[in-house]
């Protein structure tokens, strides 16, 4: 879906992890959402160009657009890094969410100028070594090629003690994708919840994301209803559409 504001609100894939690609367009397309992150459940990593071009033309046929893929994992070793490179390029899908290492950095440097794929590094909260919040992220990349962003994970930036909403303000030049979700307690030990349900405050999130003119997905990441998520999902959406309507 997209609000008056242009924001476009779909689903990172990993929320239906546990579903066939069939019964996950069947998900977004009865959601009504637009625009997804494709996890590698659905656009496996190991799979040949042919057959990666042939997923995403399967999810733009049912109208939604994969806006971004990952999370893809990486070292710093060059061989592996260029073939995440290659395979978001095989897939055409121009931003791809990552968790590398801190030392990668310059080697990623090099290849998004090669390669012309903006990178959007995930932060995982206080159990992340890298990037525990955005903003070590975005120290990591500010001296670097501007494709080279981040993915703002809202719950785990909550859940390692700074403010998803003001960390999507400060960092807005370089924010390249979206997790949305909530989380019970905004403590490190808060645990994935229905969006609304939780501690976070959704409604200044969804605010500052209008106010960048955020223009990548906001995708609900749902995470804790692994085997059966789409009632969860559904409410999720359900509530932050509401919130979209009143802001």
């Amino acid at each position: 879906m997209q609000d008056k504001s242009g924001l476009k609100i779909g689903v990172a894939t990993y929320t239906l992890r546990n579903l066939p690609t069939d019964d996950a367009i069947t998900v977004l397309k009865r959601l009504a959402v637009g625009t997804c992150s494709l996890k590698d459940s659905h656009l496996p990593m190991k799979a040949t160009p042919d057959e990666l071009k042939a997923i995403v033309a399967k999810f733009r046929a049912a109208g939604i657009e994969p806006l971004s893929c990952g999370n893809v994992g990486m070292k710093n070793d060059e061989p592996s890094v260029r073939a995440a490179f290659e395979y978001a390029k095989a897939a055409g899908i121009g931003t791809m969410v990552c968790a590398p290492p801190l030392d990668a950095i310059p080697l990623l440097d090099k290849l998004v100028k090669e390669y012309d794929i903006k990178l959007a590094l995930h932060n995982h909260g206080p159990e992340d070594k890298n990037f525990p919040t955005p903003y070590e992220a975005y120290n990591a990349a500010k001296g670097y090629d501007k494709r080279i962003g981040l993915c703002v994970d809202v719950g785990h930036c909550a859940r390692a003690g700074k403010d998803p909403a003001k960390a999507i303000l400060d960092c807005r030049d370089r924010v390249y994708d979206i997790h949305l979700k909530d989380v019970s307690v905004v403590a490190k030990n808060g645990k994935p919840i229905e969006v609304g349900r939780g501690g976070l405050d959704i409604p200044a999130v969804l605010r500052a994301l209008r106010t960048i003119k955020f223009e990548g997905n906001v995708g609900f990441e749902y995470e804790k209803d692994a085997k059966e998520p789409v009632l969860g999902l559904s409410e999720s959406v359900g509530y932050v559409r509401g919130i979209l309507r009143m802001l």
